[in-house]
């Protein structure tokens, strides 16, 4: 899920390779097969909460949904294509995205009533409290 390295060569064949993989199969397959597409996130983790950064630019708040179900956290935003392009427009090169982009995190302690979330300046904050260690469910069970 993470790509954490100790220690990267930058003239690694492996890397080189993969990133050409990645490049032509993320950039290059046609807007079908771009549906589901991700954003980068950061997750920190402090005493008694996770803060998630996702990068959304060019997001409204209500394109966006944050749901937690079963300990999953789903951040997804949506956008949709431009409408006003007009018929005698010829794109040379297209980059921007469109569709849907998501990303799924498990978090086994929060506290899923006290998650606060805010977008600025293109930017998702959430903060996903810890649950205190009495408020976990789980218990020792003893061997006979």
């Amino acid at each position: 899920m993470f790509d954490l390295r100790p220690y990267k060569r930058k003239d690694d064949v492996f890397d080189q390779m993969l990133e050409t993989f990645q490049d032509v199969f993320h950039r290059n397959f046609p807007i079908p097969f771009q549906s589901a597409k991700s954003f980068r996130t950061d997750i920190v983790e402090k005493d008694n909460a996770y803060y998630v950064q996702a990068e959304l630019p060019g997001f409204k708040k209500d394109d966006i949904t944050i749901e937690i179900t079963d300990n999953y956290l789903t951040i997804r935003a949506k956008r949709d294509e431009m409408k006003q392009v007009e018929e005698k427009d010829k794109y040379i090169h297209r980059e921007r995205s469109y569709g849907e982009f998501v990303r799924q995190f498990y978090v086994d302690d929060a506290d899923q009533d006290n998650i606060k979330a805010k977008l600025e300046d293109g930017i998702l904050h959430i903060e996903i409290p810890k649950l205190h260690s009495d408020k976990r469910k789980g218990r020792r069970i003893e061997i006979l």
